[in-house]
């Protein structure tokens, strides 16, 4: 039998994890410079500058070897559309690895859905990643310690000791895991910590034509995203769940989770 096999057939099944009350606690980022060593990796995110080209979906799959056709990726971008009717409206065909092209709505099983131009009130892109958060659901829900937080902030999964029990998956508030249809093990968003460890940018960010992906050391006051982050003009996702993201979005709509 197969070590992987092993430990997934003797794994205790995990039905919640306890949280501790600083959990539930909002995201300060005073507090999180000032908790962390002098390397503190966060990731800044600008809707006002995506255009959804699906430029950073592409160089991510590329560099991450994510399978180019498989519907699954480690970034992707969403459309919203909010219609004057309050409705609001969204589709990330293929993680947007194509762009948004067509004035069609992807709605899944429902099929495509054409939105009238004057029945529009706004429209935007948000990209998506793995949030690397202070606070992770997936390492604490992990039996076998395979998901972990590096130092400097980032979460990492280590195939070698993945089980492949998927609860990671399932204790992710924000969807961003999946199994990698290749090697079948949990995957995600790495910062693409193999290029920022020595000195270089993650691919997306590279990617973008835009500058609207920018990832930098939040411990740095000189850094460029931790004054945008320190300046408290930006927000993060679900910060509801107490998991303290280091993914901050600038232009954040209310409609947005």
């Amino acid at each position: 039998m197969k070590r992987r096999d092993f430990l997934k057939n003797t794994a205790v099944f995990i039905t919640g994890a306890s949280v501790s009350l600083s959990a539930l606690e909002l995201v300060d980022p005073k507090e999180v410079l000032a908790s962390r060593p002098d390397l503190r990796w966060g990731f800044l995110v600008d809707t006002y500058k995506c255009v959804g080209c699906g430029m950073c979906v592409k160089a991510c799959k590329l560099e991450n070897d994510i399978p180019y056709d498989a519907n699954v990726t480690r970034t992707w971008v969403e459309r919203y559309v909010i219609m004057k009717s309050g409705e609001v409206v969204k589709d990330s065909p293929k993680g947007a690895r194509d762009g948004f092209t067509s004035k069609l709505v992807d709605q899944g099983e429902s099929g495509p859905r054409l939105l009238r131009d004057k029945e529009i009130a706004q429209g935007f892109f948000v990209p998506k990643l793995c949030n690397h958060c202070t606070l992770p659901a997936c390492v604490q829900v992990c039996p076998v310690g395979a998901t972990y937080s590096t130092a400097d902030g980032v979460v990492l999964v280590d195939r070698k000791w993945c089980i492949g029990c998927g609860y990671c998956i399932m204790g992710c508030p924000y969807g961003v895991r999946f199994f990698h249809p290749v090697v079948h093990t949990a995957d995600k968003c790495t910062f693409c910590y193999h290029r920022i460890t020595k000195g270089g940018n993650t691919a997306c960010a590279q990617a973008c034509p835009f500058g609207a992906r920018r990832i930098g050391n939040l411990r740095d006051p000189n850094d460029p995203v931790a004054k945008e982050v320190l300046n408290g003009r930006v927000g993060i996702l679900r910060d509801e769940y107490g998991t303290k993201p280091n993914v901050y979005y600038i232009g954040l709509n209310k409609e947005v989770h």
